[in-house]
C-alpha cells in the first residue's frame, strides 16, 4: 500500500470521527425543584425521549435543586444563552410581560375544563404568551402542569382573608401579593428554592406554594398546616430553549424535540389529578389539612374581584385580551 493512500484513508478516518464529534449535542437544563419531583420527571422523560429518537446525537443534562440558577435568573440565562434549556415558573416572566399573571388572578377560570382548554398548545389564551415570550430570545416547547396553590403556615388556620392581617406571606407572583394586601397581609417574594429556609428561620409567616411542593421539599418538617385552597389559582412552569440553539439544530432535531415535548406535556397534565392526590394523602398525617367551606370560598372570591381589574391595569393590550379569551372559554 502506497503510503499517500494511507495518509489519505487516516486523514478521512479522522474527519470522520470530527464529523460525529460535532454532531453530538450536549443541552444543559436547569431545573429549580428536585430531580423526585414531577416537574423532574417530566424534564427527563423528554430527555430519554429525545436521546433515543437522535440515537445519542442530541443528549440533556438535567441540573435539578437550583444548581446552576435561582428561578428569577432562568429566563435571562437562557435568552442569553449562558445555558441552553430552563425549566421556570410562567410568573417568572411578568416583570417585561405582564400579561403572564393571568394564572394567577385569583378564580378567573371558573371550572378545570375552562382551565384545560386555556392551557392547551395553539389555545388563544396560551399561544399569544408563547409569541410573546419568544420575542425575549427564548423559546417554550412546552407547558408543565404544577397544580393549584395552597396556603402554609404553623399553628393557627387559615380559613379566612382575615386570617392573613398582619402577616408576611411568601408569594410567587405581583398578582397574588395584590391579594394578600386586599386581605391585610405583607407579600414577600421568595424563590421557590429558598422557601424552606425562608419559613425555618421566620422570614415569612405563611406561604403560598404547591403541594407537590410541600411534599418533595419536605416543608411539612417547618409548616404544620397546610390550607386546601379549592382553586384559587393555576400555577403553570415552563420548559424554554434559547432561541438561537434552537435554530441551529437540524430541522429533523427540531421535529424529535417537538414531538417529544407535546408527548411529555400531555401525560403530565393527564397525571396531575392523580400527582395532586397522592400529594395531599402523603401530607395529610404530617400536617393539620383544612378544608374550606363554601361561604370561606365565596369570600376568597369576592375579595379577589379588584385583582382583576388590578391585572387589567398593569398588563395592558394583551392583558385584556387575554381575559376576554379567557372568559369566553
Amino acid at each position: 500500500m502506497k503510503p499517500s493512500f494511507v495518509f489519505v484513508c487516516a486523514a478521512l478516518l479522522v474527519m470522520t470521527g470530527l464529523s460525529n464529534a460535532q454532531a453530538e449535542k450536549t443541552l444543559r437544563l436547569t431545573l429549580q425543584l428536585p430531580a423526585t419531583h414531577h416537574l423532574g420527571k417530566n424534564v427527563q422523560a423528554f430527555a430519554d425521549e429525545v436521546v433515543g429518537a437522535t440515537n445519542g446525537e442530541i443528549n440533556v443534562e438535567i441540573y435539578p435543586s437550583a444548581q446552576l440558577y435561582k428561578d428569577k435568573e432562568v429566563p435571562q440565562a437562557v435568552a442569553s444563552g449562558a445555558v441552553e434549556m430552563g425549566v421556570v415558573p410562567l410568573t417568572q416572566f411578568a416583570g417585561t410581560i405582564p400579561a403572564v399573571e393571568l394564572f394567577y388572578v385569583p378564580f378567573l377560570f371558573s371550572n378545570q375544563e375552562a382551565l384545560q382548554k386555556a392551557v392547551q398548545q395553539g389555545s388563544p389564551v396560551r399561544q399569544p404568551l408563547d409569541d410573546a415570550v419568544l420575542q425575549t430570545g427564548a423559546r417554550i416547547l412546552w407547558w408543565q402542569a404544577y397544580g393549584g396553590a395552597v396556603i402554609i403556615n404553623n399553628d393557627s388556620e387559615i380559613r379566612r382573608p382575615s386570617d392573613l392581617k398582619g402577616k408576611k406571606v411568601r408569594i410567587f407572583s405581583k398578582t397574588l401579593g395584590a391579594l394578600v394586601e386586599a386581605a391585610g397581609g405583607a407579600p414577600t417574594a421568595i424563590s421557590g428554592s429558598e422557601q424552606f429556609l425562608a419559613y425555618q428561620r421566620g422570614t415569612v409567616d405563611v406561604g403560598l406554594t404547591g403541594v407537590t411542593a410541600v411534599k418533595e421539599r419536605k416543608m411539612y418538617e417547618v409548616m404544620n398546616t397546610l390550607t386546601a385552597t379549592k382553586s384559587m389559582v393555576d400555577i403553570e412552569f415552563v420548559v424554554l430553549i434559547n432561541e438561537a440553539t434552537w435554530q441551529g439544530l437540524s430541522e429533523e432535531h427540531r421535529q424529535i424535540m417537538a414531538n417529544a415535548a407535546t408527548k411529555v406535556e400531555k401525560q403530565l397534565r393527564d397525571e396531575m389529578n392523580q400527582l395532586e392526590a397522592d400529594a395531599f394523602a402523603f401530607v395529610k398525617d404530617k400536617m393539620n389539612i383544612v378544608e374550606l367551606n363554601e361561604e370561606e370560598v365565596q369570600e376568597w372570591q369576592k375579595l379577589a374581584e379588584p385583582v382583576v381589574n388590578e391585572f387589567l391595569k398593569n398588563s395592558g393590550a394583551l392583558g385584556q385580551q387575554l381575559v376576554d379569551a379567557a372568559r369566553q372559554l
